[in-house]
């Protein structure tokens, strides 16, 4: 196949990308958005293999490598719950930052080894590569192990932790640029680039709490987008340099946008250490008030007696895998002649689209899922707000407590309806680990328990009614 035909093919491979995205703008299309993305990947990959520069005995390689990705990301695919979707986007990504910096590594390699001078553009594209990929692979590697629990949710910090990461990232910035002016530049120095790099991942995004997981994984996503963009540039390679360009422009459009929903610079996400157990200023005439429980009978009376109910999903609802039995419970409501509705925030559970995603695996029809500022006027006329999990994106302190970190993040206006019903195990803080004034106002009855065996006691106590 001659270079044309796979320029070609890159290019038709380019075009899947760019109307994938615009597929994914909307629910109702996002999954013919996906396989769109798999099929110009496919094509990428097929034309790639008659490159004419890649070896008859290397192709064997690629092929393995082809069937290995393909069948563990089949299996991988297959057994993973839903809830755990946002470790896994976070280890995919990872790995895909990994796969740049091992590209420059080895393509640094290959020129100190044929003593060949790569151009300015070549060197400049290496290193940044290097350096982006290792960041984003290691830097990943800590968001799977915060979300998978395997480390503390918390902003982890120790003293002079700035410093260290400024001190650190002078010294990554000095070896990038001796290995650039300097001919004689060894491979030891370039070792030394990424493992400052990988260190410098894993520095940076420690001290981010789990309220701001879903801002990392967005700009790691970036981060390795880019990474593979500049990768595209270092192998001569337009379906990657395309691919890679407009994954990074996404990812930061993305992250960019979560970070107005919480009303927050991105500067404060990354420096901000949110997290830790704060108090916050509280509200003086909630003073020595204790929230009220009710039993899953008496939510169930609540429910069956409105008119409108807006459902809050949360990270409660994910943990407990509570999607299809809020389905059921919903379908009982509305049997019933309820009007019920879906109210998503954007920074909701863990990832980008947490809630979105689990509540299409239950089939949740997608009018009935309303966007904050859809939902919110609506709210005083609500006559019940079921809170299943959800914390800080519901907690009234975000409008007036200076002294909270979710101070200025828009929340869904729950408590405006006549009774919200906030469904969790216990009176623990959420991510931002802020207490949630919310459960001790008038209007806010507590069910504690797990989500989904409380949700199911609800619609089965519906059939009595």
């Amino acid at each position: 196949m001659s270079q044309e035909w796979i320029d070609i093919g890159y290019l038709l491979a380019a075009i899947c990308f760019i109307l994938s995205l615009k597929l994914m703008n909307t629910p109702v299309t996002a999954r013919k958005g996906n396989w769109l993305a798999m099929g110009g990947m496919a094509v990428a990959l097929i034309v790639t293999m008659f490159n004419q520069n890649i070896r008859t005995e290397n192709l064997v390689w690629i092929g393995i490598g082809v069937v290995v990705g393909t069948v563990g990301g089949f299996v991988s695919g297959k057994r993973i719950q839903m809830t755990s979707m946002p470790q896994m986007v976070a280890l995919l990504n990872g790995l895909g930052g990994g796969a740049v910096a091992l590209v420059a590594l080895f393509e640094f390699l290959h020129a100190s080894h044929a003593g060949i001078k790569p151009e300015a553009v070549q060197s400049v594209t290496t290193v940044l590569s290097a350096i982006i990929g290792s960041i984003s692979f290691s830097g990943s590697l800590v968001a799977f192990a915060k979300l998978q629990e395997l480390l503390p949710g918390r902003p982890l910090t120790f003293k002079g932790q700035q410093v260290f990461n400024l001190l650190l990232v002078v010294f990554t910035l000095a070896l990038a640029l001796a290995i650039l002016a300097f001919d004689s530049a060894t491979v030891p120095i370039f070792l030394a680039l990424l493992a400052a790099a990988l260190v410098l991942g894993v520095s940076s995004v420690m001290p981010i709490g789990g309220a701001d997981m879903p801002v990392v994984i967005s700009l790691l996503n970036s981060f390795t987008g880019c990474a593979a963009g500049l990768a595209g540039f270092v192998l001569s390679n337009n379906a990657l340099l395309i691919g890679g360009g407009l994954v990074g422009a996404s990812g930061l459009i993305l992250t960019l946008q979560m970070c107005t929903a919480m009303n927050r610079s991105l500067g404060n996400v990354l420096f901000g250490a949110v997290g830790a157990v704060i108090s916050g200023g509280g509200n003086a005439a909630l003073a020595g008030k204790q929230p009220k429980s009710y039993s899953v009978d008496d939510a169930a009376i609540l429910l069956s007696n409105s008119n409108s109910v807006v459902i809050v999903p949360g990270y409660g609802m994910a943990v407990a895998q509570a999607q299809h039995q809020v389905k059921e419970m919903a379908g009982k409501l509305m049997a019933m002649g309820v009007d019920v509705k879906y109210a998503v925030h954007p920074v909701a559970g863990r990832m980008p689209g947490h809630m979105n995603v689990l509540l299409a695996e239950a089939d949740v029809p997608y009018d009935q899922l309303y966007e904050l500022e859809q939902i919110n006027p609506l709210m005083p006329e609500t006559d019940v707000a079921l809170v299943i999990g959800a914390n800080d994106v519901v907690n009234p302190a975000a409008r007036y407590d200076k002294s909270s970190p979710i101070f200025g993040m828009p929340i869904l206006d729950v408590d405006k309806c006549r009774t919200v019903i906030v469904m969790k195990r216990g009176m623990a803080p959420g991510f931002a680990g802020v207490e949630n004034e919310l459960f001790l106002y008038d209007n806010c009855v507590m069910v504690f328990g797990n989500a989904k065996a409380s949700v199911a006691g609800i619609a089965s106590a519906l059939d009595n009614y």
